[in-house]
Protein backbone atom coordinates (compact mmCIF):
# COMPACT_ATOMS: atom_id res chain seq x y z
CA UNK A 1 0.00 0.00 0.00
CA UNK A 2 1.17 3.50 -0.96
CA UNK A 3 2.08 5.87 1.63
CA UNK A 4 -0.39 8.64 1.50
CA UNK A 5 1.22 12.41 1.06
CA UNK A 6 -0.20 15.83 1.58
CA UNK A 7 0.47 17.78 -1.58
CA UNK A 8 -0.33 20.90 0.29
CA UNK A 9 3.13 20.69 2.08
CA UNK A 10 6.28 22.02 0.46
CA UNK A 11 9.02 19.38 -0.18
CA UNK A 12 12.92 21.10 1.38
CA UNK A 13 13.56 23.82 2.78
CA UNK A 14 11.94 27.38 1.58
CA UNK A 15 13.61 30.49 1.17
CA UNK A 16 11.58 34.00 0.53
CA UNK A 17 12.40 35.60 -2.71
CA UNK A 18 11.26 39.43 -3.07
CA UNK A 19 8.51 40.06 -5.48
CA UNK A 20 10.17 40.84 -9.02
CA UNK A 21 6.98 41.78 -11.18
CA UNK A 22 6.20 45.19 -11.45
CA UNK A 23 2.59 46.48 -10.65
CA UNK A 24 -0.15 45.82 -13.46
CA UNK A 25 -0.37 49.34 -13.93
CA UNK A 26 3.29 49.40 -15.49
CA UNK A 27 2.41 46.30 -17.25
CA UNK A 28 0.47 48.47 -19.66
CA UNK A 29 2.09 49.83 -22.52
CA UNK A 30 1.35 54.11 -22.98
CA UNK A 31 3.62 53.94 -26.36
CA UNK A 32 1.57 55.24 -28.98
CA UNK A 33 1.23 52.61 -31.85
CA UNK A 34 1.15 53.02 -35.65
CA UNK A 35 -0.58 50.63 -37.80
CA UNK A 36 1.45 50.15 -40.72
CA UNK A 37 1.64 47.75 -43.93
CA UNK A 38 5.21 44.88 -44.35
CA UNK A 39 5.48 42.21 -46.64
CA UNK A 40 6.98 39.24 -45.20
CA UNK A 41 8.52 36.09 -46.09
CA UNK A 42 5.69 33.49 -45.77
CA UNK A 43 8.29 30.76 -43.44
CA UNK A 44 8.98 34.09 -40.96
CA UNK A 45 5.46 34.78 -40.78
CA UNK A 46 5.07 30.92 -39.89
CA UNK A 47 8.33 30.53 -37.43
CA UNK A 48 6.99 33.54 -35.33
CA UNK A 49 3.10 32.04 -35.18
CA UNK A 50 4.60 28.89 -34.35
CA UNK A 51 6.77 29.96 -31.51
CA UNK A 52 3.52 32.33 -30.21
CA UNK A 53 1.87 29.31 -30.06
CA UNK A 54 4.34 27.54 -28.23
CA UNK A 55 4.14 30.66 -25.67
CA UNK A 56 1.06 31.81 -25.35
CA UNK A 57 0.82 35.10 -27.02
CA UNK A 58 0.76 36.41 -30.12
CA UNK A 59 2.90 36.71 -32.83
CA UNK A 60 2.49 40.17 -33.75
CA UNK A 61 3.86 40.97 -30.18
CA UNK A 62 6.69 38.83 -30.38
CA UNK A 63 7.48 40.64 -33.71
CA UNK A 64 7.15 43.84 -32.42
CA UNK A 65 9.74 43.29 -29.71
CA UNK A 66 11.91 42.38 -31.93
CA UNK A 67 12.31 45.18 -34.00
CA UNK A 68 12.34 47.20 -31.10
CA UNK A 69 14.79 45.67 -29.83
CA UNK A 70 17.04 45.40 -32.92
CA UNK A 71 15.69 49.38 -33.21
CA UNK A 72 17.37 50.76 -29.77
CA UNK A 73 20.49 48.35 -30.09
CA UNK A 74 21.34 49.78 -33.63
CA UNK A 75 19.29 52.93 -33.51
CA UNK A 76 20.85 56.21 -33.49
Amino acid sequence: MKKKTNDDQPIGSLKRVSDFLPPPNELISEIEKKKITLVLDNDVISIFKNLADKNGTKYQKMMREVLKGYAKKYGT
